[in-house]
Order: structure tokens, then sequence, then C-alpha cells
């Protein structure tokens, strides 16, 4: 670690009043437990690059500084950058083009991220999109919406950097595909509207005549036609649901009313089992089971689901080239934030860093780093219109 480099991870203590303490509940405990089982998996997994392929980076533009900078940044957010490497990356990166400017990372976790841009405790924050209140909040406080940038697309199939979204089916499914809008049917149910961010969409309405329930709706024949769809699928108070809501539901909290939804779990002798194994384990055992999960490497009895963006067009098979270009439609991004008031210009420090994160060079570690993956140059050049 470089002397430029502060970083600030903060652990809370509790004053030294212990007689004073009440007993945490069982479930309180469980919770706890859990957080630090899966502190441990993750600063294990971060320490090492998951994928070696090397993508071409060409079409990105080179790092030049428009002028050279002093002063802070403080960054606050996404607890991933420090977990792996990346974060040390960009901080060592950027210091060879802008050595006047350091960087103080604050990195527990993207949950944290959008109170320190409306409480102004940060300049600049990363994770991924903001959930219903974190954004209403903003809009409250400030009268006006953060500037959101696309940083990395997540990775192919580490777990925890915003791994890509399968689509599962037990190994004996005949289905060669599905497509978002049959998506739609299967997970989602009749709504009177959608969500855009803080707005309510009338538009986005849609009948009960397009839930899809039996396999048949999928084109399935024979004994399969008339068999019911079991659906398994992560609790809706994860983050994962809500993002895949925001992708095939319209923003809609109407779920399919049959669906299995888990959770994570530590059993009584202490053993932790994520929800993607609870879901993966009961999709292999259920031949008329489907289910979305995060990738993580293939499973015993299920396989994934080529995926079409609309129907009609072709399936993409779900492959790290695939997920890194975009044409897979699930694939999945991390977001800086930036509270810029209408009128006014970006710090330009913070402008700076977020060129140089977009540029072949930040991409670039991005890609050293071996868990995100990099940004294509079309989606470099529309996030850089942005800066403008």
């Amino acid at each position: 670690m470089i002397p430029s480099v502060i970083l600030a991870v903060a652990t809370l203590l509790a004053p030294g009043y212990a007689l004073a303490q009440p007993r945490q509940s069982a479930d309180t405990e469980s919770a706890l437990r859990a957080q630090s089982d899966r502190a441990k998996v993750i600063y294990e997994r971060g320490k090492k690059a998951h994928y070696t392929k090397k993508f071409d980076l060409s079409g990105l533009p080179h790092y030049a500084p428009k002028e050279l900078l002093t002063g802070w940044i403080r960054l606050h957010g996404n607890n991933y950058l420090s977990d792996g490497m990346l974060g040390e990356y960009w901080q060592q990166g950027f210091a060879k083009y802008q050595p006047g400017i350091r960087i103080s990372f604050y990195l527990p976790t993207s949950a944290i991220a959008f109170s320190a841009l409306y409480y102004n405790q940060a300049d600049l924050v990363m994770g991924h999109r903001p959930s219903f209140y974190d954004l209403l909040s903003h809009e409250r406080m400030l009268s006006f919406d953060p500037t959101e940038i696309t940083a990395v697309t997540g990775s192919y199939d580490v777990g925890g950097w915003e791994n890509s979204y399968v689509i599962l089916v037990n190994e004996i499914n005949p289905l060669k595909g599905i497509s978002m809008q049959q998506l739609d049917g299967v997970f989602g149910s009749a709504r009177d509207g959608g969500w855009a961010g803080t707005n309510f969409r009338p538009d986005w309405a849609r009948g009960p005549e397009k839930n899809i329930r039996k396999w048949g709706q999928l084109g399935l024949t024979g004994d399969w036609a008339d068999k019911s769809i079991n659906l398994y699928s992560f609790s809706p108070r994860y983050n994962t649901a809500t993002d895949f809501s925001d992708k095939v539901l319209k923003g809609s909290d109407k779920w399919n009313e049959n669906m299995h939804a888990y959770g994570n779990i530590v059993k009584p002798d202490g053993t932790r089992i994520v929800e993607a194994d609870q879901i993966t384990e009961a999709l292999g055992r259920d031949p008329y089971g489907m289910g979305f999960n995060r990738y993580r490497g293939d499973r015993p009895k299920v396989r994934r689901l080529p995926l079409a963006a609309n129907d009609g067009e072709p399936y993409v098979e779900h492959t790290i080239e695939n997920v890194q270009n975009l044409s897979y439609p699930f694939y999945t991004q991390q977001y800086f934030y930036v509270s810029v008031k209408p009128g006014t210009q970006m710090d330009p420090k913070v402008k700076e860093f977020i060129r140089y994160a977009l540029s072949q060079e930040g991409q670039g570690e991005v890609q050293r780093d071996g868990k995100y993956l990099p940004l294509t140059a079309e989606v470099v050049r529309e996030q850089l219109k942005k800066l403008e």
C-alpha cells in the first residue's frame, strides 16, 4: 500500500458499558454470524484474479489529464473495491497522472453510498442502482437526481462482484431458450403499473392474460404442456430481486403468486447456506422447476437457458464474452454517483478520476483485478457524454 492510499475501513465499536447492553435476539446473532462468515469468504475471494481472458480495450480512449489538480476525493460505498484489488489499482494508476489528488476510501458497503451523497459526506460513491428510498431521500434532500455513470460491468461468475444472472431449469427440461418478455409472464403477475425510479408508470400495466404458468405456454408439448412451472428465486427483499424486477417486471413488486423465495440461513450447527445454493438444489430435484440465480459456475442436475432480449430475436448463450459485450441480456453493472446541482459544474477532481476510470488505463486495471469485467467502447462513449 503506497502512502497516498488512505483506506478508511471503519469498524463501529460499542461503548464499554457491557452491563447496560441488552441481550441480542437469536435472529440478530444468526444474522451477524452470517455476515461474519460472508466477510471471510469475500476476503479470500478478493485477493486473486478469477479470469485471465484479455478483452480488446483498444477502442477506449487513453487517459490524458485536462489539467493537473490538487486536493482530496472522498469515495464511499462499494466494499468490493477494497475487498479486491481494484480500489488500490485505481488509486495507484490515477496517481501517476494526477499526483496532487488524494483519494480517501470509506467502503463498508454500497448500502451507505446514497446517504453519504445527500449528507455531503462523499464527493463520489460507487454501488448498485439506488433503492426507491435511497433515490427519494436524495430528491427530497437536494431537490435533484444524482448523476449516474456506469463504472464497470459485473463479473461473469465471481460471487459478490455483481456476478451475472442466469435462468436455470432442470437438466431434463427440453426448453431451448426464453425471452425477457416471457420471463415477465413467468415471474410476474397482473399489475396496475411499474416504477421508473420514483415515478409510477400506469402505462406499464399489464393484465393476467399475459401470465405464463404452464410449460405449454412456452411452447413445450406432450406431457410437458399442462405441467405447472414451479418457480424458485431470491427473496424479494434482496437487491438481487429488486434488480431482477427492474429489468424484467418494469419495477413492479407483483411477483408470481406461487414463487418459492429463499434467503441466506444459518443452521443450528453454525453452517451457512446461501440462497443461491438453495435455489439450485431445489431445481435439481424438480423437473418442472425454473429459477433465476447469480451464476457461480455450473451445478449438478441443472442447466442455463439462453436468453433473447425480445420475442422473436435469437437466443444468446451465457458466456463470459457475451456478458462483457452486453449481448447477453442479463448482464449487471456497477455505477458511480455524483451530486451535481443543475446549473453547476461537477467537481473537476471527481470528473478527472471518472475519466481515468473509464479510460483504457482504468478499465485495464479492471481486467487486471480479474473479477469485474471491463466496459465496452460504446458504453464508455455514452458515459463520457454525461461529463461534458
